[in-house]
């Protein structure tokens, strides 16, 4: 064992627990080498890898002065590798062209670099996912506004606004590339929006949601307004966004298992990077009281991660 690739304990451990035959295939994970609570998520999508593929997965741990030469022979025979994080997919992708990169943990949907031979899966949550908890929250909601980056997020607007379509909901996706044109554009919506029909989506965006002057005027103004806000994001459900989505790490796990599992058994690849389905789901109740939503014990429940903490 080299100090350059580290394997994870924690997945043999897990391995041997199950009592998985030694000839069983396995699957190799390449993940950053980064303490919790990093590790435990790597931890979790690895275990969801493990209970799909049912054979035990080979962890390796990238620290940032890794040998790619090193890697590159550890991995000669191999058919198919997972990716975790932008370093994993940095790795993957300076490895044997011929090898398959099945990628997770990176935000972003469509195409990717290395897209021809990399299939995978966002940490961007998809927006139908969202869209359909805002109807379910709020029937009367007819439209969603969006600011956005187009530089970060043409392909994820595409996508909504096939998903708000067949909603019913309309999609105004108004376009910010800097902080002061963010600024503008908010205030602008802010000023023509109705509570009563219409809800802002903060995607994952830093520039249109930038986190030390954009979000907290996102909040003030939403909050002065009563107008509702949700956001691909839980850290914002936590500062005062109605709800938000994110990862069930260990399912994500399993469908990245089940990609490289197909593309192992010849399938043609899903090319680029496909959203994320894979789901929790979180909700501010100080927020909807705010709103008039008074949410009963059973709903509330109904939500994996229910703000401010009890």
């Amino acid at each position: 064992m080299t100090k350059l690739l580290r394997y994870s304990t924690a997945v043999c451990l897990c391995a041997l627990l199950l009592g998985r035959p030694a000839h069983a295939q396995t699957l190799t994970v390449l993940y950053p080498d980064l303490g919790n609570p990093y590790r435990a998520v790597f931890n979790e999508i690895i275990q969801g890898i493990e209970e799909q593929s049912k054979a035990r997965a080979r962890g390796i741990a990238l620290a940032p002065n890794s040998d790619i030469g090193e890697l590159r022979s550890t991995l000669k025979n191999g058919k198919v590798v997972i990716a975790l994080g932008r370093q994993g997919l940095k790795a993957a992708s300076a490895l044997d062209p011929a090898l398959g990169v099945v990628a997770g943990g990176v935000s972003g949907i469509g195409m990717a670099p290395d897209s021809e031979r990399l299939s995978g899966i966002s940490l961007t949550p998809d927006p139908a996912l969202l869209f359909g908890l805002l109807k379910s929250l709020m029937p009367g909601a007819r439209r969603v506004i969006v600011i956005y980056n187009p530089q970060a997020n043409e392909a994820l607007i595409r996508l909504a606004r096939e998903a708000a379509r067949g909603l019913g909901l309309e999609l105004v996706a108004v376009e910010a590339a800097d902080l002061a044109s963010a600024a503008r554009a908010y205030e602008a919506q802010f000023a023509g929006a109705d509570s009563r029909r219409d809800a802002l989506w903060l995607p994952q965006d830093p520039v249109t949601v930038e986190e030390t002057t954009i979000l907290p005027l996102v909040l003030r103004e939403s909050w002065s307004r009563n107008l509702t806000v949700f956001s691909s994001s839980m850290l914002h459900v936590k500062q005062g966004v109605l709800f938000g989505l994110y990862p069930n790490n260990v399912q994500l796990g399993r469908d990245l298992a089940a990609l490289a599992e197909a593309m192992q058994n010849g399938e043609p690849p899903r090319h680029g990077l496909s959203p994320l389905r894979a789901v929790r789901t979180a909700i501010n109740s100080r927020t909807a009281s705010h709103l008039g939503l008074n949410l009963v014990a059973g709903q509330q429940r109904s939500f994996d991660a229910v703000f401010p903490e009890p």
